[in-house]
Protein backbone atom coordinates (compact mmCIF):
# COMPACT_ATOMS: atom_id res chain seq x y z
CA UNK A 1 0.00 0.00 0.00
CA UNK A 2 1.42 3.38 -1.00
CA UNK A 3 1.90 6.24 1.41
CA UNK A 4 -0.93 8.18 -0.27
CA UNK A 5 -3.30 5.24 0.10
CA UNK A 6 -2.33 4.85 3.78
CA UNK A 7 -2.99 8.55 4.40
CA UNK A 8 -6.36 8.32 2.67
CA UNK A 9 -7.29 5.26 4.71
CA UNK A 10 -6.24 6.96 7.94
CA UNK A 11 -8.24 10.05 6.98
CA UNK A 12 -11.33 7.92 6.30
CA UNK A 13 -10.96 6.22 9.69
CA UNK A 14 -10.67 9.57 11.44
CA UNK A 15 -13.71 10.85 9.57
CA UNK A 16 -15.70 7.77 10.60
CA UNK A 17 -14.66 8.18 14.24
CA UNK A 18 -15.50 11.88 14.13
CA UNK A 19 -18.93 11.20 12.60
CA UNK A 20 -19.67 8.48 15.16
CA UNK A 21 -18.74 10.90 17.92
CA UNK A 22 -21.61 13.18 16.86
CA UNK A 23 -24.09 10.49 15.84
CA UNK A 24 -24.06 8.93 19.32
CA UNK A 25 -25.67 11.91 21.15
CA UNK A 26 -28.27 12.15 18.37
CA UNK A 27 -29.11 8.47 18.82
CA UNK A 28 -29.72 9.01 22.53
CA UNK A 29 -32.05 11.96 21.79
CA UNK A 30 -33.91 9.76 19.28
CA UNK A 31 -34.19 7.10 22.01
CA UNK A 32 -35.69 9.70 24.36
CA UNK A 33 -38.26 10.62 21.69
CA UNK A 34 -39.01 6.93 21.15
CA UNK A 35 -39.64 6.30 24.86
CA UNK A 36 -41.54 9.52 25.63
CA UNK A 37 -45.05 8.33 24.63
CA UNK A 38 -44.68 5.16 26.69
CA UNK A 39 -42.55 5.54 29.80
CA UNK A 40 -41.40 8.15 32.28
CA UNK A 41 -38.65 6.13 33.91
CA UNK A 42 -37.18 4.99 30.60
CA UNK A 43 -36.90 8.58 29.41
CA UNK A 44 -34.92 9.59 32.49
CA UNK A 45 -32.55 6.65 32.04
CA UNK A 46 -32.00 7.59 28.38
CA UNK A 47 -31.38 11.22 29.35
CA UNK A 48 -28.33 10.40 31.48
CA UNK A 49 -26.18 8.77 28.75
CA UNK A 50 -27.13 11.59 26.36
CA UNK A 51 -25.84 14.19 28.82
CA UNK A 52 -22.60 12.20 29.16
CA UNK A 53 -22.23 11.97 25.36
CA UNK A 54 -22.99 15.69 25.02
CA UNK A 55 -20.04 16.50 27.29
CA UNK A 56 -17.67 14.99 24.68
CA UNK A 57 -18.86 17.28 21.86
CA UNK A 58 -16.93 20.33 20.72
CA UNK A 59 -18.21 22.86 23.26
CA UNK A 60 -15.96 25.82 22.48
CA UNK A 61 -18.89 27.87 21.12
CA UNK A 62 -21.34 26.71 23.77
CA UNK A 63 -20.95 29.66 26.22
CA UNK A 64 -21.60 32.15 23.40
CA UNK A 65 -24.63 30.12 22.29
CA UNK A 66 -26.18 30.46 25.75
CA UNK A 67 -26.29 34.26 25.48
CA UNK A 68 -29.01 34.20 22.82
CA UNK A 69 -32.59 34.88 24.06
CA UNK A 70 -33.80 31.48 22.79
CA UNK A 71 -31.36 29.84 25.22
CA UNK A 72 -31.17 32.49 27.93
CA UNK A 73 -34.91 32.72 28.60
CA UNK A 74 -35.41 29.02 29.53
CA UNK A 75 -32.46 29.35 31.89
CA UNK A 76 -33.92 32.57 33.35
CA UNK A 77 -37.25 30.88 34.09
CA UNK A 78 -35.52 28.03 35.92
CA UNK A 79 -33.36 30.49 37.88
CA UNK A 80 -36.54 32.34 38.85
CA UNK A 81 -38.02 29.07 40.08
CA UNK A 82 -34.92 28.46 42.23
CA UNK A 83 -34.92 32.00 43.61
CA UNK A 84 -38.66 31.76 44.30
CA UNK A 85 -37.97 29.20 47.01
CA UNK A 86 -36.51 32.02 49.12
CA UNK A 87 -39.82 33.88 49.62
CA UNK A 88 -42.20 30.91 49.58
CA UNK A 89 -44.07 29.88 52.73
CA UNK A 90 -44.49 26.28 51.56
CA UNK A 91 -42.55 23.49 53.30
CA UNK A 92 -39.06 23.07 51.86
CA UNK A 93 -39.75 19.64 50.31
CA UNK A 94 -42.62 21.21 48.32
CA UNK A 95 -40.42 24.13 47.26
CA UNK A 96 -37.67 21.83 45.98
CA UNK A 97 -40.16 19.54 44.27
CA UNK A 98 -41.77 22.50 42.47
CA UNK A 99 -38.45 23.35 40.76
CA UNK A 100 -38.52 20.03 38.87
CA UNK A 101 -41.28 20.83 36.35
CA UNK A 102 -39.37 23.91 35.17
CA UNK A 103 -35.90 22.31 35.31
CA UNK A 104 -36.45 20.35 32.07
CA UNK A 105 -36.25 23.68 30.19
CA UNK A 106 -32.47 23.63 30.79
CA UNK A 107 -32.24 20.90 28.14
CA UNK A 108 -33.43 23.26 25.36
CA UNK A 109 -30.13 25.18 25.02
CA UNK A 110 -28.20 21.89 24.87
CA UNK A 111 -30.40 20.49 22.10
CA UNK A 112 -30.26 23.72 20.08
CA UNK A 113 -26.47 23.74 20.27
CA UNK A 114 -26.20 20.07 19.26
CA UNK A 115 -28.64 20.06 16.33
CA UNK A 116 -27.51 23.43 15.04
CA UNK A 117 -24.19 21.77 14.22
CA UNK A 118 -24.90 18.12 13.47
CA UNK A 119 -27.78 17.26 11.08
CA UNK A 120 -29.42 14.26 12.69
CA UNK A 121 -32.68 15.87 13.83
CA UNK A 122 -34.75 13.78 11.43
CA UNK A 123 -33.86 10.73 13.55
CA UNK A 124 -35.67 12.29 16.50
CA UNK A 125 -38.79 13.18 14.51
CA UNK A 126 -38.91 9.72 12.92
CA UNK A 127 -38.52 8.01 16.30
CA UNK A 128 -41.34 10.02 17.86
CA UNK A 129 -43.65 9.40 14.88
CA UNK A 130 -42.91 5.65 14.92
CA UNK A 131 -43.54 5.46 18.67
CA UNK A 132 -46.83 7.37 18.42
CA UNK A 133 -47.91 5.17 15.51
CA UNK A 134 -47.37 2.07 17.63
CA UNK A 135 -49.26 3.74 20.49
CA UNK A 136 -52.14 4.62 18.16
CA UNK A 137 -52.45 1.04 16.90
CA UNK A 138 -52.26 -0.29 20.45
CA UNK A 139 -54.95 2.20 21.52
CA UNK A 140 -57.32 0.75 18.90
CA UNK A 141 -56.61 -2.70 20.34
CA UNK A 142 -57.33 -1.47 23.88
CA UNK A 143 -60.60 0.07 22.61
CA UNK A 144 -61.64 -3.42 21.49
CA UNK A 145 -60.37 -5.14 24.65
CA UNK A 146 -59.71 -2.73 27.58
CA UNK A 147 -57.98 -5.51 29.53
CA UNK A 148 -55.00 -5.07 27.17
CA UNK A 149 -54.20 -1.67 28.65
CA UNK A 150 -50.67 -1.45 30.05
CA UNK A 151 -51.99 0.75 32.87
CA UNK A 152 -53.36 -2.39 34.50
CA UNK A 153 -49.76 -3.50 35.07
CA UNK A 154 -47.88 -0.20 35.37
CA UNK A 155 -50.16 1.84 37.65
CA UNK A 156 -49.03 2.08 41.25
CA UNK A 157 -52.50 2.25 42.71
CA UNK A 158 -55.99 1.01 41.79
CA UNK A 159 -56.75 1.66 38.15
CA UNK A 160 -60.12 1.89 36.46
CA UNK A 161 -60.12 0.22 33.03
CA UNK A 162 -60.77 2.83 30.32
CA UNK A 163 -61.40 2.07 26.67
CA UNK A 164 -58.61 3.23 24.37
CA UNK A 165 -56.14 4.37 27.04
CA UNK A 166 -53.06 2.31 26.30
CA UNK A 167 -50.72 3.93 28.82
CA UNK A 168 -50.69 7.09 30.96
CA UNK A 169 -53.87 9.16 30.27
CA UNK A 170 -56.14 10.45 27.53
CA UNK A 171 -54.80 14.03 27.78
CA UNK A 172 -51.20 13.09 26.95
CA UNK A 173 -52.35 10.61 24.31
CA UNK A 174 -54.53 13.21 22.57
CA UNK A 175 -51.72 15.77 22.71
CA UNK A 176 -49.34 13.39 20.94
CA UNK A 177 -51.85 12.25 18.31
CA UNK A 178 -52.98 15.79 17.47
CA UNK A 179 -49.35 16.88 17.07
CA UNK A 180 -48.51 13.97 14.76
CA UNK A 181 -51.64 14.41 12.62
CA UNK A 182 -50.92 18.10 11.98
CA UNK A 183 -47.16 17.68 11.61
CA UNK A 184 -47.70 15.14 8.81
CA UNK A 185 -49.45 17.71 6.61
CA UNK A 186 -46.21 19.38 5.51
CA UNK A 187 -44.39 16.20 4.38
CA UNK A 188 -47.57 14.99 2.64
CA UNK A 189 -47.81 18.18 0.60
CA UNK A 190 -44.06 18.17 -0.12
CA UNK A 191 -44.12 14.54 -1.30
CA UNK A 192 -47.10 15.18 -3.57
CA UNK A 193 -45.29 18.11 -5.16
CA UNK A 194 -42.31 15.83 -5.78
CA UNK A 195 -44.55 13.21 -7.42
CA UNK A 196 -43.96 10.65 -4.64
CA UNK A 197 -47.60 9.63 -4.30
CA UNK A 198 -46.96 6.32 -2.52
CA UNK A 199 -44.97 7.86 0.30
CA UNK A 200 -47.56 10.63 0.61
CA UNK A 201 -50.31 8.00 0.80
CA UNK A 202 -48.55 6.22 3.68
CA UNK A 203 -48.29 9.47 5.68
CA UNK A 204 -51.91 10.32 4.83
CA UNK A 205 -53.08 6.97 6.22
CA UNK A 206 -51.13 7.65 9.43
CA UNK A 207 -52.65 11.13 9.81
CA UNK A 208 -56.15 9.72 9.27
CA UNK A 209 -55.39 7.02 11.84
CA UNK A 210 -54.42 9.56 14.49
CA UNK A 211 -57.53 11.66 13.81
CA UNK A 212 -59.79 8.59 13.73
CA UNK A 213 -58.48 7.51 17.12
CA UNK A 214 -59.33 10.90 18.62
CA UNK A 215 -62.76 10.96 16.98
CA UNK A 216 -63.95 7.40 17.64
CA UNK A 217 -61.85 6.09 20.54
CA UNK A 218 -60.81 8.75 23.07
CA UNK A 219 -59.99 12.46 23.01
CA UNK A 220 -59.31 15.07 25.66
CA UNK A 221 -61.43 18.19 25.79
CA UNK A 222 -58.25 20.25 25.62
CA UNK A 223 -57.42 18.70 22.24
CA UNK A 224 -61.03 19.08 21.13
CA UNK A 225 -60.90 22.83 21.82
CA UNK A 226 -57.40 23.57 20.56
CA UNK A 227 -57.20 21.34 17.45
CA UNK A 228 -59.62 23.44 15.32
CA UNK A 229 -57.81 26.61 16.40
CA UNK A 230 -54.46 25.10 15.42
CA UNK A 231 -55.81 24.12 12.00
CA UNK A 232 -57.23 27.61 11.49
CA UNK A 233 -53.99 29.31 12.57
CA UNK A 234 -51.90 27.27 10.15
CA UNK A 235 -54.44 27.79 7.36
CA UNK A 236 -54.16 31.55 7.83
CA UNK A 237 -50.37 31.38 7.93
CA UNK A 238 -49.86 29.18 4.87
CA UNK A 239 -52.92 29.73 2.66
CA UNK A 240 -54.31 32.75 0.91
CA UNK A 241 -57.26 34.42 2.62
CA UNK A 242 -59.89 32.93 0.30
CA UNK A 243 -58.41 29.44 0.57
CA UNK A 244 -58.19 29.81 4.37
CA UNK A 245 -61.88 30.78 4.56
CA UNK A 246 -62.82 27.80 2.39
CA UNK A 247 -60.73 25.55 4.64
CA UNK A 248 -62.47 26.97 7.72
CA UNK A 249 -65.89 26.30 6.18
CA UNK A 250 -64.90 22.77 5.22
CA UNK A 251 -63.60 22.16 8.75
CA UNK A 252 -66.88 23.39 10.28
CA UNK A 253 -68.87 21.12 7.97
CA UNK A 254 -66.61 18.17 8.77
CA UNK A 255 -67.05 18.83 12.50
CA UNK A 256 -70.85 18.69 12.15
CA UNK A 257 -70.65 15.46 10.19
CA UNK A 258 -68.29 13.90 12.73
CA UNK A 259 -70.60 14.87 15.60
CA UNK A 260 -73.40 13.10 13.76
CA UNK A 261 -71.49 9.84 13.26
CA UNK A 262 -69.38 9.66 16.46
CA UNK A 263 -71.24 8.97 19.74
CA UNK A 264 -67.95 9.29 21.61
CA UNK A 265 -67.41 12.81 20.23
CA UNK A 266 -70.95 13.86 21.13
CA UNK A 267 -70.46 12.59 24.68
CA UNK A 268 -67.21 14.52 25.05
CA UNK A 269 -68.79 17.75 23.77
CA UNK A 270 -71.86 17.33 25.98
CA UNK A 271 -69.61 16.94 29.03
CA UNK A 272 -68.69 20.65 28.85
CA UNK A 273 -72.27 21.70 29.65
CA UNK A 274 -72.83 18.85 32.10
CA UNK A 275 -69.70 19.74 34.09
CA UNK A 276 -70.61 23.41 34.18
CA UNK A 277 -74.13 22.72 35.44
CA UNK A 278 -72.90 20.22 38.04
CA UNK A 279 -70.46 22.74 39.46
CA UNK A 280 -72.43 25.99 39.18
CA UNK A 281 -75.86 24.67 40.15
CA UNK A 282 -75.04 21.75 42.44
CA UNK A 283 -71.60 22.76 43.73
CA UNK A 284 -70.13 19.40 42.73
CA UNK A 285 -66.54 18.72 41.67
CA UNK A 286 -66.19 18.39 37.87
CA UNK A 287 -63.60 18.97 35.15
CA UNK A 288 -64.76 22.27 33.68
CA UNK A 289 -66.44 23.59 36.82
CA UNK A 290 -63.39 22.87 38.94
CA UNK A 291 -61.16 24.69 36.48
CA UNK A 292 -63.31 27.82 36.77
CA UNK A 293 -63.01 27.63 40.54
CA UNK A 294 -59.22 27.14 40.35
CA UNK A 295 -58.90 30.18 38.08
CA UNK A 296 -61.09 32.35 40.32
CA UNK A 297 -59.01 31.52 43.39
CA UNK A 298 -55.72 31.87 41.50
CA UNK A 299 -56.63 35.38 40.33
CA UNK A 300 -57.23 36.29 43.97
CA UNK A 301 -53.86 34.83 44.95
CA UNK A 302 -52.16 36.84 42.19
CA UNK A 303 -53.86 40.03 43.36
CA UNK A 304 -52.41 39.45 46.85
CA UNK A 305 -48.80 39.30 45.54
CA UNK A 306 -48.74 40.70 41.98
CA UNK A 307 -45.06 41.52 41.53
CA UNK A 308 -43.04 38.49 42.65
CA UNK A 309 -45.84 36.07 43.60
CA UNK A 310 -46.03 33.79 46.61
CA UNK A 311 -42.91 31.79 45.80
CA UNK A 312 -42.06 28.40 44.33
CA UNK A 313 -44.32 25.56 45.48
CA UNK A 314 -46.82 27.85 47.21
CA UNK A 315 -49.88 26.87 45.16
CA UNK A 316 -51.03 23.89 47.25
CA UNK A 317 -50.69 25.73 50.57
CA UNK A 318 -52.65 28.70 49.17
CA UNK A 319 -55.48 26.41 48.05
CA UNK A 320 -55.38 24.70 51.45
CA UNK A 321 -55.84 28.06 53.18
CA UNK A 322 -58.70 28.95 50.83
CA UNK A 323 -60.34 25.55 51.40
CA UNK A 324 -60.80 26.39 55.07
CA UNK A 325 -63.46 28.92 54.04
CA UNK A 326 -65.29 26.41 51.84
CA UNK A 327 -67.47 25.01 54.62
CA UNK A 328 -69.73 22.32 53.15
CA UNK A 329 -69.12 23.22 49.50
CA UNK A 330 -67.05 20.33 48.02
CA UNK A 331 -66.01 22.44 45.04
CA UNK A 332 -64.52 25.19 47.21
CA UNK A 333 -62.87 22.71 49.56
CA UNK A 334 -60.69 21.21 46.81
CA UNK A 335 -56.94 21.42 47.47
CA UNK A 336 -54.78 21.23 44.35
CA UNK A 337 -51.20 22.06 43.41
CA UNK A 338 -52.06 22.97 39.84
CA UNK A 339 -54.51 25.71 38.73
CA UNK A 340 -54.76 24.15 35.24
CA UNK A 341 -53.54 27.26 33.48
CA UNK A 342 -49.87 27.90 32.71
CA UNK A 343 -50.05 31.67 33.06
CA UNK A 344 -51.82 31.48 36.42
CA UNK A 345 -49.43 28.82 37.69
CA UNK A 346 -46.48 31.07 36.92
CA UNK A 347 -48.22 34.24 38.16
CA UNK A 348 -49.20 32.74 41.52
CA UNK A 349 -45.62 31.62 42.20
CA UNK A 350 -43.52 34.38 40.59
CA UNK A 351 -45.89 37.23 39.80
CA UNK A 352 -45.66 39.59 36.86
CA UNK A 353 -41.92 38.93 36.56
CA UNK A 354 -42.59 35.25 35.93
CA UNK A 355 -45.36 35.92 33.42
CA UNK A 356 -43.10 38.28 31.45
CA UNK A 357 -40.38 35.62 31.38
CA UNK A 358 -42.87 32.94 30.26
CA UNK A 359 -44.29 34.96 27.37
CA UNK A 360 -40.86 36.20 26.34
CA UNK A 361 -39.77 32.54 26.13
CA UNK A 362 -42.75 31.59 23.97
CA UNK A 363 -42.35 34.52 21.59
CA UNK A 364 -38.58 34.10 21.30
CA UNK A 365 -39.12 30.50 20.27
CA UNK A 366 -41.89 31.49 17.86
CA UNK A 367 -39.54 33.94 16.14
CA UNK A 368 -36.94 31.18 15.73
CA UNK A 369 -39.29 29.30 13.40
CA UNK A 370 -40.01 32.03 10.88
CA UNK A 371 -39.20 30.56 7.50
CA UNK A 372 -39.77 27.51 5.33
CA UNK A 373 -38.88 23.87 5.80
CA UNK A 374 -39.91 20.91 7.90
CA UNK A 375 -38.04 22.07 11.02
CA UNK A 376 -39.75 25.47 11.01
CA UNK A 377 -43.18 23.91 10.48
CA UNK A 378 -42.76 21.37 13.28
CA UNK A 379 -41.22 23.88 15.67
CA UNK A 380 -43.95 26.46 15.05
CA UNK A 381 -46.64 23.82 15.51
CA UNK A 382 -45.16 22.67 18.84
CA UNK A 383 -44.89 26.19 20.27
CA UNK A 384 -48.39 27.22 19.18
CA UNK A 385 -49.88 23.97 20.46
CA UNK A 386 -48.18 24.44 23.82
CA UNK A 387 -49.41 28.03 24.11
CA UNK A 388 -53.00 27.05 23.30
CA UNK A 389 -53.20 23.94 25.48
CA UNK A 390 -51.56 25.86 28.34
CA UNK A 391 -54.76 27.92 28.56
CA UNK A 392 -56.45 24.84 30.04
CA UNK A 393 -53.46 23.04 31.59
CA UNK A 394 -49.90 23.67 32.77
CA UNK A 395 -48.49 21.89 29.73
CA UNK A 396 -45.08 23.55 29.80
CA UNK A 397 -44.52 22.10 33.28
CA UNK A 398 -46.39 18.80 32.87
CA UNK A 399 -44.20 15.80 32.07
CA UNK A 400 -45.19 14.56 28.60
CA UNK A 401 -46.34 17.86 27.00
CA UNK A 402 -43.38 19.63 28.61
CA UNK A 403 -40.88 17.14 27.20
CA UNK A 404 -42.56 17.34 23.80
CA UNK A 405 -41.94 21.08 23.94
CA UNK A 406 -38.34 20.66 25.07
CA UNK A 407 -37.45 18.07 22.42
CA UNK A 408 -39.41 19.75 19.65
CA UNK A 409 -38.12 23.27 20.22
CA UNK A 410 -34.55 22.10 20.89
CA UNK A 411 -34.21 19.77 17.90
CA UNK A 412 -36.31 21.74 15.39
CA UNK A 413 -34.75 25.00 16.61
CA UNK A 414 -31.23 23.75 16.02
CA UNK A 415 -32.17 22.47 12.55
CA UNK A 416 -33.93 25.72 11.62
CA UNK A 417 -30.97 27.84 12.72
CA UNK A 418 -28.56 25.61 10.80
CA UNK A 419 -30.69 25.93 7.65
CA UNK A 420 -30.85 29.73 7.98
CA UNK A 421 -27.09 29.91 8.50
CA UNK A 422 -26.51 27.72 5.43
CA UNK A 423 -28.73 29.99 3.29
CA UNK A 424 -26.94 33.07 4.58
Amino acid sequence: MTEVAKEQQAASWLAAIWAARYRTPARFVALIALLLPWTTTGLIFALVPWLIAFAFLDLREFPRSLLRPICLLPIALVVLAVMGTLWSDAPWPERIHAIGPAAKLLVIPLLIYQFERWPYGHWVFSAFLASCTALMLYSFAVAIDPSLSLKLYLSRGPYKVESGIAVRNYIDQSQEFALCALALVYPIVSLLRQGRARSAAVFTVLAIGFLANMIFVVVSRTALVTLPILVLVFALLHLRRRAALLAAGAMALAALLLLAVSPHLRTTVAKFQADYEASVQDGQVSGMGSRLEYWRKSLRFVADAPLIGHGTGAIRSLFASAAADGRDDPLRREIVGNPHNQTLSVAVQWGVIGVLALYALWFAHLSMFRGEGLACRIGLLIVVQNMLTSLLNTHLFDFVPGWIYVLGVGVAGGMALAAKRARA
